[in-house]
């Protein structure tokens, strides 16, 4: 039985009034970047190891699930919960750098774009680059097993892990790049140590599924654990690290990484390829691909990428004019010469001189036109969501194909869009030398129709790429959205070997059940985010992202901007409801935001400078001041109008 009460009597005096009930702030912490809302009966606020120690403890005690928050950029439910959400606070930002910079030490909640400003100096930074790398913890992309647009398969969070201090479901500390540590975990872990190797030498036994692993993960591939480790490495330790890479929170949690720094060449130039269709662009992906050596990416965007792209300020004028249906391929050379730079570009012209763009090729090494060619890239999700229909949600998904695959892949993808019903709004992008593709749909879930193509095409988009081989979750990581999937894309041995995994470091489920793990087939439709359209207009943009809670001053004292806009649309959908449960809580946020919402918001506007689409969220905050002070105004302006005679 679970016993959240008991949980939080002692708790609360453990952890010194970070634990919170009030349904304003479990709502509001629990928002994250995907489509699912569940709103935790508890939110801890943690500051240490020690801390966390004592809430695995309770959570046993108390039989009650945790699961483990960083930024909540994550986009596929593994960072919502409806038990208790453990959010770190900024106690957690060491950073160590090595001699020579061949590593970096990293706290669970560093930013991804800090570690590489503190590199910058030394011509390096972290391999894994996502598009959130600006908002999201490095402890979130270590666990989501991240990669990114210039990292390939190579340089991803896997490739590039040298290390963790992790803390398991029993509260044991291991730090393994510390002897001592180690020496104590194979003292007191030895039945955990012989399950794993047990695992690993049924691999070994199975050339069949040794070779389905290997094929696998020679493409990206975040669906499951990361059983390749069970393959790739001998020594236990070895194993245990890279086994919690892309774990996304369901096996421990993890206190510091330590990964390999790559280098991060000074000269860079970058050019947009034009093609008729989207087809056409993924058929020159294989050209692309013969000249990895020169490319440290290549971006695929279809015609809506593009149209969608032109609306915002700071992209190309000429994305206003390309033709309908032309796709993009945005793709950048780099070397430490510049000199070897130029030769590289004459080489990248040579080879794509077989397939001329549609639009004349446009080379640059301008930092400044380069940036705004990427800010189409980066931004296209926020982008997106800002521009889609009032009451709709915006779905992001991310498959990878092997790249002979890649074309009749996307070619079969676009035939269940239109099947379903999202041929019109679906949006079409990726990562083209790994095959690795995202699209973007925005469907009304609130009707019913729309629901049901949503959820049809979720399963026949699996099946589909089970067919190719290929990997149903890329990069995201598995979350709630493919924990369904799981066994589909892998076959029964390998999903029995994801679920031995589960068991042997969580036996009773307790740490962030049904991700990745889950009995429930059903999943993936249930707890979606109901999109209320707002009385602020400014406001509508808002998908959850999260990037600008980096620039917000009181986020963390009181809310983020983003869990202010949240509790704006909670706001307006309990006010559409009558039953006695929502007018209690609409009375409670109404109380509370006064506090919550208004006083502690420093007005700074800060959150409009990370904001992918602009918007200000300190505007909620003066038009409530604007509202409350009338009286004072009217002083002020009679003041103020009869300055000169009233002395």
């Amino acid at each position: 039985m679970q016993d959240y009460e008991g949980f939080y009597k002692e708790a609360k005096e453990l952890f010194k009034g970070r634990v919170y009930k009030d349904y304003l702030r479990c709502f509001a912490y629990g928002v994250d970047a995907s489509c699912y809302a569940l709103t935790p009966k508890l939110v801890c606020l943690l500051k240490s190891e020690e801390e966390v120690i004592r809430a695995f403890a309770l959570s046993k005690k108390y039989n009650t699930p945790l699961c483990f928050r960083g930024a909540g950029t994550s986009l596929s439910g593994q960072s919502s919960c409806d038990s208790i959400l453990v959010i770190l606070d900024s106690s957690f930002s060491k950073i160590k750098i090595s001699k020579k910079a061949k590593s970096i030490m990293l706290d669970a909640g560093v930013i991804g774009s800090d570690a590489n400003l503190a590199l910058k100096e030394f011509n390096k930074k972290i391999g894994p680059d996502p598009a959130t790398i600006a908002a999201a913890h490095i402890a979130g992309i270590v666990n989501n097993n991240s990669s990114g647009m210039c990292c390939g398969v190579k340089q991803n969070s896997y490739n590039t892990i040298k290390s963790i201090r992790v803390i398991l479901a029993d509260g044991f500390l291991l730090d393994t790049s510390d002897e001592k540590s180690i020496s104590e975990f194979k003292k007191t872990h030895k039945k955990m140590i012989d399950e794993l190797l047990a695992l690993r030498a049924e691999i070994l036994k199975d050339k069949a599924l040794q070779e389905l692993i290997r094929k696998k993960y020679k493409i990206k591939n975040t669906t499951g654990y990361s059983i390749n480790a069970l393959l790739d490495f001998e020594d236990i330790i070895d194993i245990i690290t890279h086994l919690f890479v892309g774990s996304e929170g369901t096996l421990g949690f993890l206190s510091r990484v330590e990964l390999e720094c790559v280098e991060d060449k000074p000269y860079k130039a970058c050019a947009l390829l034009f093609y008729e269709d989207i087809i056409k662009a993924c058929e020159v992906v294989n050209t692309l691909a013969s000249l990895d050596e020169l490319l440290g990416s290549a971006e695929i965007m279809d015609y809506a990428c593009l149209k969608t792209a032109s609306k915002f300020k700071g992209v190309p004028e000429f994305l206003k004019s390309v033709k309908k249906d032309t796709a993009c391929i945005l793709i950048q050379t780099e070397n430490d010469n510049e000199k070897l730079l130029d030769e590289n570009i004459q080489k990248i012209k040579n080879a794509l001189s077989a397939h001329p763009s549609s639009l004349p090729l446009r080379f640059s090494k301008d930092e400044k036109e380069c940036a705004s060619w990427w800010k189409i890239r980066k931004g296209l999700l926020p982008i997106a969501a800002s521009a889609r229909k009032k009451g709709t949600s915006v779905i992001t998904e991310d498959i990878c194909f092997e790249l002979k695959d890649l074309a009749r892949g996307i070619s079969e993808l676009l035939k269940l869009f239109k099947k379903h019903s999202f041929a019109d709004n679906a949006i079409l992008l990726g990562h083209a030398l790994a095959g690795n593709m995202h699209f973007i749909i925005t469907p009304n879930l609130n009707d019913k129709k729309e629901f049901e193509n949503f959820s049809n095409l979720i399963s026949d988009m699996a099946k589909m790429i089970a067919s190719f081989g290929g990997s149903i979750k890329a990069e995201h990581g598995t979350g709630r959205m493919i924990a369904p999937f799981v066994e589909l894309e892998w076959g029964k041995k390998a999903y029995k070997i994801n679920k031995r995994i589960k068991e042997i470091f969580d036996e009773k489920r307790l740490i962030n059940p049904d991700v990745i793990i889950s009995d429930d087939k059903n999943l993936y439709k249930k707890n979606i985010k109901e999109v209320t359209q707002l009385d602020q207009e400014y406001l509508e943009g808002c998908m959850d992202c999260g990037f600008c809670e980096k620039n917000c001053p009181s986020n963390k004292l009181s809310l983020s901007p983003r869990q202010r806009i949240a509790l704006q649309r909670e706001l307006k959908r309990l006010q559409n409801l009558k039953d006695e449960d929502s007018k209690k809580k609409l009375k409670e946020l109404k109380r509370g935001l006064k506090y919550f919402s208004n006083e502690t918001c420093a007005a700074c506007s800060m959150c409009e400078e990370l904001c992918p689409i602009g918007i200000d969220t300190a505007r909620l905050a003066l038009e409530e001041r604007k509202k409350s002070s009338k009286f004072s105004q009217k002083i002020a302006s009679y003041a103020y109008e009869n300055f000169s005679t009233s002395i």
